[in-house]
């Protein structure tokens, strides 16, 4: 089983002890995202669990626990998604020069292989435009250069509540812009770099298609080959592989304007008062409504070493 820890919400930032208190459980409850009553008994066995995904703009938190992590057996990797954007974007969020610093503090302990920088959503709005993304990611490719396996880069995709955030989608011609911009300096840099389920084309940039859980990353964290299928869960394009997501929509705190996993701030703040760092879900307690169904997952592991 691959663990996502978690599209859904930031639980290296916001999460960590709630986290290591449910390896160290052996388990953990997750509501259905459409079906609330419908929750979910997950085994985190380290036998089971082949790798962990952390998703994070900041896992500062967790850093002083990954030696406990390890030491529990598990395998872990990072998408760590880094931007220019300051708290008019992103208002929960430390300075990015302090999260940068970060970024670079997690390779030396876990090693550029597992760890993917990622460089989205890529928006237009105010001051950033095409000129100043082409900019600031060149910066930050100097930055990150040797202390990471490569980039991923997306387009914000616009849903209803983000258009009346003054959000818009991007025309081709600026995906197009930008992609040129970005090839450029991830070339100059040395940093293989590729789309997350985009459908645009910047294969002449240098840019592929790519997919966030993919086998090279997992098998490079695992350190031997692994047999996964297609994550048949996924927006359509999507090429990651088959995880299990333990997060829970509208309680990440780092507030972003853009999020599409929050149904705004005011849900948030009623998700996190209901959080308790020992209970078995991310937020609230079992109802009397609520069937809890135990799922059974096993290792994808071949037994072959990987070699590189």
């Amino acid at each position: 089983m691959i663990l996502s820890a978690s599209r859904r919400t930031d639980i290296p930032c916001c999460y960590a002890d709630w986290f290591i208190n449910r390896l160290r459980a052996g388990y953990v409850l997750t509501r259905n995202p459409w079906r609330p009553h419908e929750v979910y008994r997950i085994p985190l066995h380290p036998q089971t669990v082949d790798c962990i995904v952390f998703w994070t703009k900041d896992p500062a938190p967790l850093l002083p626990r990954l030696r406990e992590i390890e030491g529990m057996g598990y395998s872990y990797c990072f998408q760590f998604t880094l931007t220019g954007y300051g708290r008019e974007l992103e208002a929960g969020l430390r300075s990015k020069e302090e999260i940068l610093q970060t970024f670079l503090e997690l390779s030396r302990h876990a090693g550029p292989a597992r760890i993917q920088w990622r460089y989205d959503p890529i928006l237009l709005w105010g001051e950033w435009n095409v000129q100043r993304h082409i900019q600031c990611f060149s910066a930050l490719c100097e930055r990150l250069a040797g202390h990471t396996r490569g980039v991923t880069i997306s387009f914000l995709d616009v849903y209803r509540r983000l258009q009346a955030a003054g959000f818009r989608e991007l025309t081709q011609t600026e995906m197009e812009a930008l992609g040129e911009g970005i090839g450029w300096a991830a070339e100059r840099y040395g940093l293989p770099v590729s789309t997350c389920c985009e459908t645009v084309d910047l294969s002449r940039f240098g840019i592929t298609k790519g997919a966030c859980i993919g086998r090279d990353m997992l098998e490079a964290a695992c350190g031997c080959a692994l047999e996964i299928p297609k994550d048949k869960n996924q927006r359509p394009g999507c090429g990651c592989l088959s995880s299990v997501d333990i997060g829970a929509y509208s309680t990440c705190a780092n507030g972003c304007l853009y999020c599409y996993a929050s149904d705004g701030p005011a849900a948030v703040r009623q998700r996190r008062t209901r959080h308790r760092p020992d209970g078995p879900l991310l937020h609230g307690d079992l109802g009397p409504a609520d069937r809890i169904r135990e799922r059974a997952f096993s290792s994808f592991r071949t037994g072959q070493i990987r070699l590189g």
